[in-house]
């Protein structure tokens, strides 16, 4: 048997009623490139780069030593020569790479050029372009394979890679001798004791990531329970209001089924952390959360951004994509401000909602996807339909069940314990020891209004922590506008006070703002000293006679 009469007829066996492939003699799989590139991920993500490398390149080795053998078998060749070189023809016909005609011995001085490799375009693909070579399972496959044609063991490795941005992958065989000390780092992923080591280092990193988390995690609960004692906080919400109290009860209730949930409220109120608590209380939780910002993407950057694209769908693609809708298969993707989609991507968004399947941008076919999408906006999208500006069908294909989230003036039971939770994680964060607020700042919260919601309550909560000079948090710590609030008249049950009434609790109020400060109080009401003096007095607050 010569290389050049090896094809696919001689070596593929199919047994359709069997289900068994047979591929020179073995039985053999076929594997998604894409599955294979989503293993290279896992590996990198769970163990390192390094134990990854080494994974896939004993991997590799192991293949290449039976295929050898496999091929010895099968076939009857007319010198070893042949059986060597027959490797890289029969890595070509499985499609593993494409050798440049000429350039196909990685034994010879010039080495093996290599085109096409998919290991480096799955690499390219789920990590972007690499600093050094990518084709660690081909390197792998070669190096079992040539070492058991020549009963040496010949290490093959790349200088050259389509993953670092070369136009091929070159790759050279030699053993370790001729390697040399230079090379001595590379060829340890080659070696069982190698691959232990990563794996123990692996292993340790997680494990004190773990215990770091750990450590972070009790120290945040023991702030909380020391500044915020009467605070039940579910998965980070904090809902004492009546009206928090529905929508987390509804938000629950709705995580149990799959379906489709638009979330709506004010900017700052809180809704992803709604969209998290839906996610992580369904039975999706155990897969991944993705959330995208749809208004601070142009439309087509978006559209890659949502659904991927093919390499060369445009300019800039140097390679294939997986969009976010794949990221997120089997679990939850939220569509955060949908309200900003131009009406195009509204009519694109809407038939993947309704076919359950996406097209990358430059492909003709379309692939199913298993995601659960969640919306949030800060418009009113029904006024939106009835202009014309939202499309009524993809409205109604989100709104499967709505969550309107309250803005946090309708829920002044929940500020006090918010910001007392937002205290506490801002001063666990900065490494203050700061024991609470004092009262009059937790009766200045209750007066302002919060036009930015929990996101303002939050940036006010981290501004008094870094600012603070005692053990508690005062009034002069907070932002300006929050120091300044006034209370606001109230009408309860029908009752209506006279205006000299509420003149009174209104100067009161000013004054007590102000520590007592007469001066300061009258210039803030724009009234004379004297006037005011003569109005405190008559509320039987100051005796005596007063001089300007």
């Amino acid at each position: 048997m010569r290389v050049e009469d090896l094809h696919h007829e001689e070596l593929l066996e199919l047994d359709p009623e069997g289900g068994v492939i047979r591929f020179a003699g073995q039985r053999a799989l076929l594997v998604d490139a894409v599955a294979m590139g989503l293993l290279r991920q896992n590996l990198v993500d769970n163990f390192g780069l390094a134990a990854a490398r080494a994974v896939l390149t004993q991997f590799g080795f192991a293949h290449g030593w039976r295929m050898a053998a496999a091929m010895q078998e099968e076939f009857e060749w007319a010198s070893n020569e042949d059986w060597r070189r027959a490797g890289p023809h029969i890595y070509t016909l499985e499609g593993l790479f494409r050798t440049q005609p000429g350039s196909e011995d990685p034994l010879s001085k010039t080495g093996a050029m290599l085109l096409a490799s998919y290991e480096a375009e799955q690499h390219l693909l789920h990590f972007g372009r690499s600093d050094s070579a990518v084709c660690w399972t081909i390197c792998g496959l070669m190096s079992g394979y040539v070492s058991h044609t020549t009963s040496r063991e010949i290490y093959v490795l790349e200088d050259r890679c389509l993953g670092e941005g070369h136009a091929a992958c070159h790759l050279l065989g030699r053993t370790r001798e001729e390697w040399g000390d230079e090379h001595a780092a590379e060829l340890m992923f080659f070696d069982s004791g190698r691959l232990k080591e990563c794996l123990d280092v692996s292993l340790s990193a997680v494990t004190e990531t773990l215990k770091a988390a750990e450590d972070k995690l009790r120290a945040h609960r023991h702030a909380v329970v020391r500044v915020a004692r009467d605070v039940d906080e579910p998965l980070g919400i904090v809902a004492k209001s009546p009206k928090m109290q529905h929508v987390v009860n509804l938000a629950r209730r709705v995580a149990k089924v799959d379906a489709t949930v638009l979330i709506t409220g004010e900017s700052g109120v809180g809704k992803e952390r709604i969209a998290r608590l839906v996610h992580d209380e369904s039975t999706r939780a155990a897969g991944p959360f993705v959330a995208v910002n749809c208004g601070a993407i142009t439309e087509t950057l978006l559209e890659s951004e949502l659904f991927g694209h093919k390499r060369g769908a445009f300019t800039g693609a140097v390679s294939d994509r997986l969009g976010l809708f794949a990221a997120a298969n089997h679990g939850t993707l939220l569509l955060d401000e949908i309200g900003e989609i131009s009406t195009g991507m509204q009519v694109k968004l809407l038939r993947v909602l309704q076919e359950r399947e996406i097209r990358r941008v430059g492909e003709d076919r379309s692939r199913p996807v298993d995601v659960r999408v969640l919306a949030t906006t800060n418009r009113d999208l029904s006024s939106e339909v009835e202009d014309g500006d939202f499309r009524q069908d993809l409205y109604y294909r989100l709104k499967v069940v709505e969550l309107d989230v309250p803005p946090l003036r309708d829920r002044s039971e929940d500020i006090l314990p918010l910001a007392r939770v937002l205290f506490a994680d801002a001063a666990l964060r900065m490494g203050r020891k700061i024991t609470g607020l004092v009262p009059r700042v937790a009766d200045q919260l209750l007066r302002y209004d919060w036009p930015g919601n929990v996101r303002e309550l939050e940036n006010a909560m981290e501004r008094a922590v870094a600012l603070a000079r005692g053990r508690r948090v005062d009034l002069d710590d907070l932002p300006e506008e929050v120091r300044e609030a006034f209370p606001k008249p109230v009408v309860n049950g029908g009752a209506v006070q006279s205006l000299k009434e509420i003149e009174k609790e209104y100067i009161l109020a000013v004054l007590k703002l102000n520590d007592g400060n007469q001066t300061r109080t009258a210039t803030q009401l724009r009234i004379g000293s004297a006037t005011l003096y003569r109005k405190l007095k008559s509320y039987g607050l100051i005796r005596g006679r007063h001089t300007e």
